[in-house]
């Protein structure tokens, strides 16, 4: 294989000539030869972002030559173009502060940018001018969460509440029994039911949008400690305004930086929405599992679309598939979090040194979810349909209706109906005439769930 040297402050190593990374790449790679979970593309997209917003502030306040600092913005630009796996290999298992892959960035600018020009551009002094790892990173990670959240976690939540607000008004007049502790309860709707779940994404959807505000903020400027050392004054807040330009969407620079680099709270608050987004996402996946079991032995008032076989041995079996790789992900979630939490209280004097595994798994997280509920959504959610024979026939036989005579007999009364009802294997008007608390005409008139249900509209 064809080798070119590179050189660093260690001395000299040997690099595929078909890569564009330098020396400090090559010892990173040789030295975390661990798993093989590598620095996700989406904080490889956000450092070029990042050091294309620096060059041009750079520019604007002498701390780069216009010529440098266009063909590094140049470089980048091309860069952004490629495949982003190809020069930027590095795993997650590296220096807890990022710094190789803020080099890997660095070199790979650096060696793309000295193709247009005869003067050299060095990795540190130019494409790292007025930066540091310390900073850079969790800038980095920010720009990528945000990043995540609103191209990918938004827009299917809102299709699928969507989607829900549709199933809302095609069953809003279907009355369906309800039920606690999964045992029987008082009427509702189908509409009633569905809408718990739309009104769940809606809650999550808004406190994800909230805890983002804070994940805005960008530590850009602090450079090594927080101090801002070689940095201008104002770098942080133009390079913040800067990226809103780049990126269209709202970036603001900390008021202090020593708390941004040693402190990833923001996206500890950040995880725990996408947490609460996990749990009640697990919660609409089992409901409708669970309405949907059978078909002949389960509850079966909902029917899922068939997508495919269920067994390799039983014959014409269909499975929730959608509704278990969703909750498969919502469990992932939930371990993330736990990974985001830990890993975020080592901010270990003016340092954090565990940033590559928090965005590492912040952005799993934001991943798995959009995936899997687009998934959920398109085979499952879309093609929903009710089973209304079952539904009906469950709502006959509840004996919960009895709860409508409660104003009317009181409680203990009506308790004996229900109770006699279950031991005897009869209807609730049948338990109800043989008590004598009750005439028929009177039950009828006072028993009919239609009328046990919030009226609505949609």
């Amino acid at each position: 294989m064809d080798k070119r040297v590179e050189s660093d402050t260690l001395g000299k190593m040997f690099i595929d000539h078909s890569k564009l990374w330098g020396a400090q790449t090559q010892r990173s790679l040789e030295n975390f030869p661990i798993g093989t979970e590598v620095m996700p593309q989406e904080v490889i997209f956000s450092f070029l972002q990042l050091k294309k917003a620096c060059a041009i502030v750079n520019k604007q306040q002498g701390q780069l030559t216009e010529k440098k600092a266009n063909v590094i913005v140049q470089a980048i630009e091309e860069l952004l173009k490629s495949d982003l796996t190809e020069h930027f290999p590095l795993v997650v298992w590296q220096t807890g502060s990022g710094t190789q892959t803020n080099m890997n960035v660095n070199e790979v600018v650096a060696t793309s940018a000295n193709e247009y020009i005869s003067e050299p551009i060095h990795p540190n002094d130019d494409v790292n001018c007025s930066q540091s790892s310390n900073d850079t990173f969790p800038t980095a990670m920010h720009l990528a969460a945000v990043i995540a959240v609103e191209s990918r976690l938004i827009d299917v939540l809102d299709r699928i509440i969507t989607t829900c607000e549709q199933k809302e008004s095609e069953f809003r007049d279907v009355v369906k029994i309800g039920r606690t502790h999964l045992q029987d309860a008082t009427p509702l709707t189908v509409a009633d039911e569905i809408s718990a779940w739309r009104h769940m994404l809606l809650t999550s959807k808004k406190f994800i949008i909230e805890s983002l505000n804070h994940v805005r903020i960008l530590t850009i400027g602090g450079t090594a400690v927080g101090t801002g050392l070689n940095a201008p004054d104002g770098f942080g807040k133009d390079v913040a305004s800067q990226l809103e330009q780049q990126l269209n969407t709202s970036f603001h620079s900390s008021e202090n930086f020593f708390h941004g680099l040693t402190s990833h709270d923001a996206l500890v608050g950040l995880h725990g929405q996408l947490k609460g987004l996990a749990a009640n996402v697990f919660k609409i996946a089992n409901d409708i599992r669970f309405l949907a079991s059978g078909p002949r032995s389960g509850i079966g008032e909902y029917q899922l679309p068939i997508n495919e076989p269920g067994s390799s041995i039983m014959p014409g079996k269909v499975n929730p598939t959608q509704a278990e790789a969703l909750t498969m992900v919502c469990a992932q979630v939930m371990g993330n979090d736990t990974t985001v939490g830990f890993a975020a209280s080592q901010g270990h004097l003016q340092l954090n040194v565990f940033k590559p595994v928090i965005i590492y798994n912040v952005l799993q997280s934001i991943r798995l979810l959009s995936d899997g509920l687009a998934s959920f959504h398109d085979r499952c959610l879309i093609g929903l349909t009710i089973n209304e024979k079952k539904i009906t026939e469950h709502l006959q036989q509840s004996l919960m209706l009895v709860t409508a005579l409660n104003p009317h007999i009181g409680y203990e009364k009506a308790a004996k109906i229900a109770k006699l009802a279950f031991e005897e294997n009869l209807t609730l008007k049948e338990a109800a005439i043989k008590t004598g608390f009750i005439p028929a005409d009177q039950f009828d008139l006072l028993v009919r769930p239609e009328n046990m249900i919030k009226k609505r509209s949609i």
